[in-house]
């Protein structure tokens, strides 16, 4: 019997063996990628961030000179990551609202909702150079569709792209463009509100705003939680508006933190310093994403939670 029971548990060991290196052989195309094009290039990234390299010649050791440079000597940092900063703190909270409001509209039930719903993604799937062309018709000065409706009404409108207090604000306002994306998620998670809380809330005599904010807020939350850590890392990373639309102007008002990592690296083909200006920009959107994960706790529902 002893000898048995062992021959079973051998037995049993060697299936879960022959079990796990299966799963490694099939999981081995992700694990392979992961370590070829994500660890390595970021593991090199941080090595590179403490050495003076241009591409064309051995990288050369300097130690933290790169970051005491970019915190002391470099005039365009505390600028590019200001500009980031305001587009990130303005248009992230607009576009989780605007994305709010069209998916409750588009969550009733009125005959043609699916043309509506297509209608209100489709801009997501625009490419961004395609976009961005269209938006620099729309806000043109002279001949544009903005300021031609706003001239019908007796409006000067402004330099929207060319003037330096405009320039950040016409790029959020670009940015609600493509609001259909979080849209989607939103109103999935509508879909999944139970209309008997609906129901007992108006048996209670609580009017449409009221069911807003104490069932449908706290419900959705989650996703408002997730939209949130997304739409703070994307906007921290906002490059392309600037590269296409602006090149970064006028007066540096449009000088985004990416596209100075770009300048730095593809210009100037400092990349030593561009990875060290990718590290800091990995530090500054970490410490955001912790502080909202903490804060979460206080305004983010799950449900069969007893708060």
């Amino acid at each position: 019997m002893l000898i048995d029971r062992r021959k079973r548990k051998n037995s049993g060991l060697r299936m879960q063996t022959k079990e796990g290196i299966l799963g490694y052989l099939f999981a081995s195309p992700w694990l392979l990628g992961f370590f070829a094009f994500t660890l390595f290039p970021v593991c090199s990234s941080l090595y590179y961030s403490l050495t003076s390299y241009n591409t064309l010649k051995a990288p050369k050791w300097v130690g933290f000179y790169n970051y005491i440079f970019m915190f002391t000597k470099d005039p365009l940092f505390l600028k590019a990551l200001w500009n980031t900063a305001y587009y990130a703190i303005l248009s992230v909270p607009l576009g989780i609202a605007a994305s709010v409001l069209i998916a409750m509209l588009l969550n009733q039930k009125v005959k043609g909702m699916r043309l509506f719903r297509t209608i209100f993604y489709l801009p997501t799937v625009v490419s961004s150079v395609a976009t961005a062309l269209l938006w620099m018709w729309i806000m043109d000065p002279n001949f544009g569709l903005l300021n031609t409706l706003l001239s019908k009404i007796g409006i000067s409108g402004p330099g929207w792209l060319s003037d330096p207090a405009w320039s950040k604000p016409s790029l959020i306002i670009m940015s609600l463009w493509t609001v259909g994306g979080g849209m989607l998620i939103y109103l999935a998670a509508l879909q999944d509100v139970p209309e008997s809380l609906y129901e007992s809330a108006s048996l209670d005599g609580a009017n449409g705003w009221k069911q807003f904010f104490k069932i449908t807020l706290p419900m959705i939350s989650p996703t408002i939680f997730f939209n949130l850590i997304t739409g703070v890392i994307g906007g921290f990373q906002v490059f392309s508006q600037a590269f296409i639309m602006t090149n970064g102007g006028p007066a540096y008002s449009t000088y985004f933190y990416a596209y100075h990592l770009y300048n730095k690296a593809f210009k100037e083909y400092n990349m030593g310093y561009a990875s060290a200006l990718a590290w800091i920009l990995l530090v500054v959107t970490l410490i955001l994403s912790l502080f909202i994960f903490k804060s979460s706790k206080k305004w983010v529902y799950y449900e069969g939670d007893q708060r």
